[in-house]
């Protein structure tokens, strides 16, 4: 059933297929405007509250309530593929982004004959397929380890035997946080592992004896000037992120390659808006890209309190055709993530960690059900040095369970 929640929403007085005018999309946004993003979730709950607090109002099309709609002033939940839904939507907004890139492209080539979408339909096709991903960003002269496009059992055999183990398998499109990939080993039977994925579709990658994984979260407005996060430091848990911080330890040479690689993908790609670049640092100091999201992203958090403006507020400056804002950084800063797992013995402590630990920030999701793995939430910590920060970030979240 569709639900719309808008408020005294004008009919729709173009159609979706009509050509806008280019006067449509001149000129910056200002606040008072309506900006439209689509999805539901955390993403969407924190670029609402920076649009907010900037004085624009949020409109959130999403598929079922989410966090995001907590902080909206307008709420359609419908399916992203009803268009007719969507018309009114579309008509009573000055710009719309996304906060997931699992979404239908033929929602925003509708759109995007009304209003501006940032950052861009082919950087979001691009990123919804690993296949094109890493094609796209090989042509580009960027990085990145050896891949094998699979199609069926004998392409991975093949890619097996050209890329030899251990290595990777992921389905081409969907898959998160460590779900749609198998690692296959030499004695993995290629057959079970092709089932088991169950996909027509997939990329086989070389493991990559990676000695840091680092991110750098990018913000470019439709002036072309381009600022960069990082690079930040992260280690993960289960495949999911676990900690962030910055700035990190390592040589000038690796943050230059680093923040260039995120910087020619901006520029390569034409894209507006914010996006993150997740990076493997190898032993030798090469940088490879490994994936993009064309986004804020989960390692761009602590950009909320650790620079002078947040992943969130360059979301909205790029989609409102406004400039970047300064991404330099305030102090050095760690995140940790708060996943469902720490619900399990009750309510974390809040009272012992906002006593024990009055400078630590936390930002809960608004989310309902705690399950194992769901990220619920984070921490945030400014101090001294990143090392610190991290430690107390660390001893933070333990008091939340101890």
């Amino acid at each position: 059933m569709t639900v719309d929640r808008t408020l005294e929403l004008s009919e729709l007085s173009v159609e979706c297929d009509a050509q806008p005018s280019p006067e449509c999309f001149a000129g910056a946004i200002l606040p008072g405007a309506t900006l439209g993003v689509v999805g539901g979730g955390q993403l969407g709950r924190m670029f609402a509250l920076a649009a907010r607090r900037m004085g624009y109002r949020v409109a959130v099309w999403c598929d079922e309530l989410g966090p995001a709609t907590e902080c909206a002033d307008h709420v359609l939940v419908a399916d992203y593929q009803d268009l007719d839904a969507g018309r009114k939507f579309f008509s009573n907004i000055s710009a719309i982004t996304f906060e997931t890139e699992k979404l239908p492209v033929s929602l925003f080539q509708a759109a995007a004959k009304l209003v501006p979408v940032r950052p861009g339909i082919p950087f979001l096709e691009m990123s919804q397929n690993r296949i094109r991903e890493k094609t796209g960003l090989q042509q580009a002269g960027l990085p990145v380890g050896p891949f094998h496009v699979v199609r069926s059992l004998a392409d991975l055999e093949a890619g097996i035997a050209r890329l030899g183990t251990p290595a990777i398998l992921k389905t081409a499109s969907g898959g998160y946080d460590g779900k749609g990939q198998i690692r296959i080993e030499a004695n993995s039977d290629l057959g079970d592992v092709w089932t088991a994925l169950g996909t027509n579709e997939a990329i086989l990658e070389a493991f990559v004896p990676f000695v840091d994984e680092i991110s750098v979260v990018a913000a470019r407005d439709a002036s072309g000037t381009c600022v960069t996060y990082g690079p930040i430091h992260n280690t993960h848990s289960q495949h999911i992120l676990d900690v962030s911080y910055c700035p990190v330890e390592l040589p000038e040479v690796v943050q230059s390659r680093a923040i260039g690689a995120a910087t020619k993908i901006a520029e390569t790609f034409a894209v507006v808006g914010v996006f993150c670049v997740e990076l493997f640092v190898l032993a030798d100091g090469q940088v490879w890209v490994n994936e993009i999201a064309p986004r804020p992203h989960n390692s761009g958090h602590l950009t909320i309190e650790g620079h002078v403006t947040s992943q969130f507020e360059q979301q909205v400056r790029c989609l409102c055709g406004l400039p970047v804002g300064s991404a330099a950084l305030v102090r050095p800063v760690a995140m940790a993530n708060l996943l469902g797992d720490r619900w399990e013995l009750g309510q974390p402590d809040w009272e012992r960690l906002a006593g024990e630990f009055p400078d630590v920030q936390w930002h809960l999701y608004g989310k309902t059900e705690a399950r194992r793995g769901r990220k619920m939430g984070h921490l945030t910590v400014t101090e001294d040095a990143a090392n610190a920060a991290v430690i107390k970030v660390l001893a933070a979240r333990t008091a939340l369970t101890r």
